[in-house]
Order: structure tokens, then sequence, then C-alpha cells
């Protein structure tokens, strides 16, 4: 994938981060738009090195890492980092995650389909048994943790 085309996914993706921490945490564009540019510019960077540096990690590999080094006490702009990125949710983000997931699978259903009414019963499953526990799992925490 082109340089381009990574800096064309970037900005969708800045814009999309936008839009929902405005829409569902109330988030002014101005107000979150440092921490979007931020969180944008280590994902370039990640990117970057991943095509340069000849050990192949993940780009999220890099994204973790450049975001700890940013964000740890040798970086000289590191409140500023950390006070920027605090102003987005970070469920705005996984909305497009989500998002872009079932795009991504949605002209891969004839394929799926292909496999047998046995696969569909175990996608659903799979999937359930994924919410619930996730559900069970957010439920004892946040009762543990008495935030509900």
């Amino acid at each position: 994938m082109r340089y381009a085309e990574w800096g064309l996914l970037l900005i969708i993706s800045g814009l999309g981060i936008a839009l929902a921490n405005f829409v569902g945490f109330e988030v002014g564009f101005m107000d979150s738009l440092p921490g979007i540019l931020i969180l944008l510019a280590i994902s370039a960077v990640a990117v970057v090195i991943s095509k340069v540096v000849p050990l192949k990690l993940p780009i999220i590999a890099y994204c973790s890492i450049i975001g700890l080094l940013v964000a740890s006490p040798i970086c000289p702009a590191r409140e500023f980092i950390i006070a920027s990125a605090d102003k987005i949710n970070f469920t705005a983000p996984l909305t497009l995650v989500g998002a872009y997931a079932g795009i991504s699978i949605s002209d891969q259903i004839k394929s799926f389909v292909k496999q047998g009414w046995k696969m569909i019963i175990i996608g659903v499953l799979v999937m359930t048994g994924t919410f619930l526990g996730s559900a069970c799992i957010a439920q004892l925490v946040l009762g543990l943790t008495n935030a509900i």
C-alpha cells in the first residue's frame, strides 16, 4: 500500500474519530483535534517504521512502542501528549474499528456460506459467547470497582 493511501485512510479515520467523539461523548472538534493529530502522527510514523525497519512486527506493535515512548517520562512533550489524548474517549475509535471489520468481511460472506450450515452455527455461537463473556467480565469488574 502506498503512503498516499495510508495518509488518506488516516485522514478518514481521524474524521471518523472526531465525529464519534463529538456525537457520542460531546467533545468539541477543536478540543479533540490535538489528540487526534497526535494519534494519527503516531500511526503514520508506525507505518513508515514498519516499512523501513527489517524487523517484521505488525504496525500495531510499532504504534504501541511509539505511544509508550512519547508518553514516557523521557519525552519532553509528555504532558501535552497525555493531556491531548485524554480528551479522546477511546471507545470512539473502537466504533470505527467495528465498522471497518464489518465492511471488510461483507464481501467474504459468500465464501463463508459455502463452508456449510455448521460453520454458520459455530460463528453465531462464537460471537454470542464472546459477547456474553465480555458482558459478564464487565459486570464483574464494574461491580467490584463500585462503578455501577
